[in-house]
């Protein structure tokens, strides 16, 4: 049987991977982004997914508007729905982990998630990483991509193998308007739609359907294609496009220059300004 990753070899990648992580913000996203992946690949990739947040905000509002007494409790509820999920992809457990940090509150953190990532690449040595592209649409979706980029930045200081490093389309604010399951254009790199058997498409329902607290959010997202391309390191001291960031709209005060200046501190922190 082919690689699940064969057609990843439009980006310029070998067909005959076999080591992947998936290294997301929240449970959910490796759903979204690579459900399809995860519903072939599970049982023929060394393939291991990685969240950095337990996906629930410390402010209480998420889990009240759930029903749930409390963050921990939630918190319980999303880590239980990530693993039937990843169950129903043929993962093992064993090759799923999280680092545990708050939702909306992992770019107060970017300096020590970017080196517990490069530890987990160096140990995990994958030939390639799927994560989320550097977008505005969550503040954690842009920092999981700052971690990714900043372990591999740190991994090359040190002569280690430097993974190769894979975007999967998310969501970001497109004019205005909230565009799931795309990216912002850019001429430069290659998108590849991937068009989902119709057995990962009934895997990935399986997968979302799983994600029970998320039903409503999960909703505008199809389980038919899934779009990746090759990603360059962006700037994160820029903003990544003009015009309103997507979570700058949610009225939680957050601002992309609040969190571009986190970002320059942790480059610094890092070594790598």
């Amino acid at each position: 049987m082919a690689s699940p990753v064969t057609h990843l070899s439009a980006l310029g990648l070998p067909s005959d991977m076999s080591r992947v992580v998936v290294a997301v913000a929240h449970p959910d996203d490796e759903t979204i982004g690579a459900g399809g992946l995860l519903a072939t690949g599970a049982p023929f990739l060394d393939l291991h997914v990685i969240h950095l947040t337990d996906g629930a905000p410390r402010d209480g509002h998420d889990p009240v508007a759930r029903n749930f007494p409390s963050w921990q409790s939630y918190a319980a509820r999303r880590r239980a729905e990530a693993a039937a999920a990843l169950c129903a992809a043929g993962l093992p457990l064993s090759r799923w982990e999280g680092f545990g940090y708050a939702d909306q509150q992992a770019m107060l953190h970017m300096a020590p998630l970017a080196r517990r990532m490069a530890q987990r690449l160096a140990a995990l040595a994958p030939e390639v990483v799927l994560t989320h592209p550097y977008e505005g649409g969550h503040p954690d979706h842009d920092a999981a991509s700052f971690a990714v980029h900043a372990a591999c930045a740190l991994l090359a200081r040190t002569g280690r193998p430097v993974p190769a490093v894979v975007e999967m389309a998310s969501y970001h604010n497109g004019g205005g308007m909230r565009t799931v399951q795309d990216f912002l254009p850019d001429g430069r790199r290659p998108v590849i739609a991937v068009e989902l058997t119709a057995l990962q498409r009934r895997v990935k329902a399986r997968m979302m359907a799983a994600h029970r607290s998320q039903a409503r959010r999960l909703v505008p997202f199809r389980v038919d294609v899934e779009r990746f391309r090759r990603a360059a390191p962006p700037d994160f001291t820029r903003p990544p496009h003009e015009g309103p960031l997507l979570y700058e709209t949610w009225g939680s005060g957050l601002t992309g220059a609040r969190w571009r200046a986190l970002a320059g501190k942790a480059l610094i922190d890092l070594g790598l300004e």
